[in-house]
């Protein structure tokens, strides 16, 4: 099968394409014939420092977190799933192929009303937003939730599901065509941050649980607007992992701080992710309440280019890989 690998650290000029044996699903596994590949900020993360994400795997590691298509083979102890069905699925690596074997408990049927290629788009968005904001965060209805990053796949997705489930919702974007798209989505109000402080324009507002990518500085201002038991959850510290805050701040409010990692949860965790989602969330695809926001999608061969417009940080949504 024709695969995408990382060959070494480095930018997206290291993501070769490769002849690599189809995988076999071992007892509790699907062989999914990949549709659509997610690429996500984890990806080039992975892509860039091998040592700390990549396992040792230099030269061998096939990247991509979550797929869509078609199962055509399933391991002797899966009975939850039939060669032919069309399901979208989480995976630890190897997105970025013709082929994935998946665990049978992390694959999950196309919604309704969403095409095999957008399906691609759904589940580390949906488990990412599922996991921090409902299950650690704890969003009720009524509540309010802010999102940094608004226009990112997590925050299309994660901004429609709390307002789908009865939340208030709050984000912040970096330019005007962005703020216009959440608006015209009628995604509650849309800071453009680098035009207004959003701790000044939200500090009257409680908000009760905050989504957070940045990091860095934002994390007292964070701490500063949230409401009395507020949550903080940090995912990613793309402006920086380090932070100084005022413990007082903590105190007086009876704040919670907390954060996480999907891709190393157990299987245990993220099959307990996928039986919620869709549950609670999968519904709300085919009521329309919710629906998978793709900017752009590339042919496998051109990944490079994908890797290069996630870095630009000008798309809105997901960018996904095709492997017609």
């Amino acid at each position: 099968m024709k695969a995408i690998h990382i060959t070494t650290s480095g930018g997206p000029e290291v993501l070769r394409l490769q002849d690599r044996p189809k995988p076999k699903p071992e007892a509790h596994q699907v062989l999914i014939k990949v549709k659509a590949a997610g690429v996500n900020r984890s990806d080039i993360s992975t892509r860039e420092n091998m040592a700390a994400y990549g396992h040792g795997a230099i030269g061998n590691l096939i990247p991509g977190l979550e797929v869509s298509g078609d199962i055509v083979d399933i391991g002797m102890a899966v009975n939850d799933w039939q060669t032919g069905d069309k399901v979208c699925a989480l995976i630890p690596n190897g997105g970025y192929a013709e082929y994935v074997a998946v665990n049978s408990s992390h694959c999950l049927p196309i919604p309704e009303g969403i095409s095999l290629i957008e399906a691609a788009a759904i589940p580390e968005t949906v488990f990412t937003v599922w996991f921090n904001v409902f299950h650690l965060g704890q969003l009720k209805p009524g509540e309010k939730l802010l999102i940094h990053g608004g226009t990112s796949g997590i925050g299309t997705i994660g901004l429609q599901m709390a307002r789908a489930l009865g939340s208030k919702v709050y984000s912040t974007v970096g330019s005007s065509e962005k703020m216009a798209f959440l608006n015209g989505l009628d995604l509650g109000m849309v800071i453009n941050y680098k035009k207004q402080a959003f701790e000044t324009l939200l500090k009257d507002e409680k908000i009760d649980v905050i989504l957070d990518m940045v990091g860095g500085d934002y994390t007292q201002k964070n701490l500063d607007i949230l409401n009395d038991k507020g949550r903080l959850i940090n995912i990613n510290g793309m402006k920086s992992m380090d932070a100084q805050i005022d413990l007082f701040t903590v105190m007086k409010k009876n704040l919670t701080l907390t954060g996480s990692l999907l891709k190393p949860q157990s299987d245990q965790v993220k099959t307990m992710i996928a039986k919620a989602v869709e549950q609670t969330i999968w519904p709300l695809f085919g009521s329309k309440q919710i629906e998978p926001i793709v900017y752009k999608t590339f042919p496998l061969q051109e990944v490079s280019e994908a890797h290069r417009l996630m870095e630009s940080s000008t798309h809105i949504g997901k960018i996904l890989l095709t492997m017609d």
